[in-house]
């Protein structure tokens, strides 16, 4: 895991899963490729595989032993429905959100179907747990906006859009049963751009559904120059969720996942 992020919408990453595979526009620069192909061929080295699929079981319990509450981005480094990760270890993952409750999770993906598919079929204890925020990414109309159905369809007590990178008009957007909405430009050498106007539509349709809009970047080849206001304005809004104490450092030691799952 890895504290203090420069993501501004989270806290921390967790990654039990490493690699992904591409599989629409919003893929084609993806910076978690970038960062870890540089590593490939590097010996004892996290992404010594460059960006292969690997599960990485000893990942799975870490925040257990963080004690302070934070956002954790659940594999910023991967995508946990995609068809490679096996639906048991999907399943650890969701154990792991479970007891560790005094943080929230933000799961992201681009396969919405496969998530529908995955969390319906999980234990009831595990489904719509208030510290697990799914959400599914929208770069586009033909291959984003599909996913809010899916999404929609998916039991969760937060569901979020991550409009980022923003490559078109989006048009207007049923926001019913989303309660946050992200919205950025791709950034990087070959970052495509973002006109503002698609911005301002998706604030407007956010203010008129009464939903948590926060506006990560402009993005562009510099992006820290581009900055992160909108029409004078830096907007940090976030859906709101009871806050849980964390255990002891005794009570969390008692915590297992392994355990959890021979109760099952």
């Amino acid at each position: 895991m890895s504290d203090g992020s420069a993501i501004e919408w989270t806290d921390a990453t967790w990654n039990p899963v490493r690699g992904c595979v591409k599989v629409s526009p919003g893929c084609k620069h993806c910076y978690a490729e970038t960062f870890a192909e540089r590593w490939r061929g590097l010996p004892n080295h996290p992404y010594g595989q460059g960006f292969d699929l690997r599960l990485v079981p000893e990942k799975l319990e870490e925040p257990l032993g963080w004690r302070r509450p934070r956002r954790i981005f659940v594999n910023s480094m991967s995508d946990l429905f995609q068809d490679g990760v096996p639906d048991e270890f999907v399943t650890r993952v969701f154990e792991t959100m479970h007891q560790a409750d005094w943080h929230s999770y933000q799961v992201l993906t681009k396969r919405g179907d496969r998530m529908h598919q995955i969390v319906r079929s999980l234990p009831r204890r595990l489904q719509s747990l208030q510290q697990v925020w799914l959400g599914v990414s929208v770069e586009n109309r033909k291959h984003g906006l599909p996913r809010i159905a899916e999404l929609r369809g998916t039991p969760a007590a937060i569901r979020f859009l991550s409009i980022e990178p923003l490559l078109e008009d989006v048009g207007e957007v049923d926001l019913s049963g989303i309660h946050w909405v992200i919205v950025g430009g791709e950034s990087g050498p070959r970052a495509r751009p973002m006109k503002p106007e698609w911005v301002r539509s998706i604030r407007r349709q956010c203010r008129e559904q009464r939903v948590p809009f926060f506006f990560k970047q402009w993005g562009g080849v510099q992006k820290s120059k581009n900055g992160r206001e909108l029409d004078g304005h830096t907007y940090d809004e976030f859906p709101v969720r009871p806050e849980t104490s964390p255990p002891s450092p005794r009570g969390r030691s008692r915590l297992s996942v392994v355990e959890a799952a021979a109760e099952e």
